[in-house]
């Protein structure tokens, strides 16, 4: 006879092993980080360097970064192989999931051993992989995102029928409005500080348009989204704008940061360590969010259901790997990188500005398609 708390217990144990998991993520990105400014000096003899084809000791960066990630993705692969298929708390893949923590660690190790072991061309392909991968995560990112926002609108702009107080929506509304029409004025005199930084002009002014189009859209009867959700999406896109301006180079001519030191004053190392945390709170949040992703949104829990999925948790730790692969080595596969630097550079600026891009396309395509696809059926009904 099964103890009558014995499904509370085995959900809280599987609460807690996803924070072991993203614990063990988190060491990965300090061991790519190691590898990368350190590997070459306190493991020479690895000679991981010769993949980049020109045989300096530059190349052990990218290398070591690409080895920890491989070894990263190689674990989390094999945990969402064993429990992609789980869904009831009583079944043996949920204890696996839950449990046998030494043997994961065995298993961890084994992945890591494997990475250094595979050929550098191996390794090099993988790479190219990543950069998919990396693609994949991050539009998982976006998604889970706009879900975000989607509920806290619907949270705190309530319909009338509910009779909960709107006040506190609404003054959010108004923080974010400010926030983001502050941030495009910020941003026009910290990074336009003369009429030849074209590219920053553009970037800036077409965030600003975006999110007058999207306070448009979203405040047009159809739609009658509120203000809380443009608000927020329109903080988000200027926060990924400016994210990407100040991934330009820093020896740019538009770029405030150029000509400071950036190989290890504290300014950098903070943002360096606040960049890690970063990237792993975005790929624990988007592992544990599987409902953004459900086409039924339906379905009635029972009480042995799994608080989570697990299959769908290790696939982002899956892609997150190649995610942090990518910012430690600036998307590139073949230039060095510096101390205390991650996601430098113009490939890692224009990434984010994509990623801005369909941010705004996914946000307005939520709103726009109900509407047309309601728009439809009412042609079809009538006679």
């Amino acid at each position: 006879m099964v103890p009558l708390d014995e499904p509370n217990r085995k959900r809280k144990r599987s609460q807690k092993a996803r924070f072991i998991y993203g614990s063990i993520f988190l060491l990965m990105n300090l061991m790519a980080w190691f590898a990368r400014d350190y590997g070459h000096k306190f493991f020479p003899n690895l000679h991981y360097f010769t993949a980049c084809g020109n045989g300096e000791n530059d190349c052990s960066h990218t290398m070591g970064v690409l080895r920890v990630s491989f070894g990263c993705f190689i674990f989390f692969s094999s945990m969402f192989l064993s429990t992609v298929k789980t869904s009831k708390l009583y079944e043996a893949r949920n204890s696996w999931h839950s449990n046998y923590w030494s043997l994961k660690i065995v298993l961890l190790i084994i992945s890591l051993a494997i990475s250094f072991f595979c050929p550098p061309v191996f390794i090099q392909l993988y790479g190219e992989v990543a950069r998919i991968g990396a693609g994949v995560f991050l539009l998982l990112q976006l998604v889970s995102v706009i879900h975000f926002i989607s509920w806290m609108d619907n949270y705190w702009m309530p319909e009338e029928k509910l009779r909960r107080s709107c006040f506190l929506g609404l003054c959010m509304s108004t923080i974010f409005y400010i926030a983001s029409i502050s941030g495009i004025v910020l941003m026009y005199l910290l990074y336009v500080q003369r009429l030849t930084c074209a590219v920053n002009i553009v970037f800036i002014t077409w965030t600003a348009v975006l999110f007058l189009v999207v306070m448009i859209v979203t405040l047009h009867s159809k739609a009658n989204k509120g203000l809380l959700s443009s608000g927020m999406i329109g903080l988000y896109i200027i926060f990924l704008c400016w994210s990407a301006i100040r991934s330009e180079p820093t020896n740019w001519k538009c770029n405030p940061q150029s000509g400071i030191a950036s190989n290890g004053d504290w300014v950098s190392v903070l943002g360096f360590l606040f960049a890690i945390g970063v990237i792993v709170m975005a790929t624990f949040s988007t592992g544990i969010d599987s409902k953004s992703f459900k086409f039924y949104r339906n379905e009635v829990e029972q009480e042995y259901d799994i608080p989570y999925k697990y299959g769908f948790f290790h696939m982002v730790f899956t892609l997150g790997a190649m995610y942090f692969a990518m910012l430690f080595v600036n998307w590139h596969l073949h230039r060095p990188t510096q101390k205390w630097i991650i996601d430098y550079g113009w490939a890692s600026t224009w990434v984010k500005i994509i990623n801005e891009w369909l941010a705004v396309t996914i946000y307005l395509w939520k709103l726009i398609y109900p509407v047309a696809r309601q728009t439809r059926i009412m042609d079809h009904e009538m006679p």
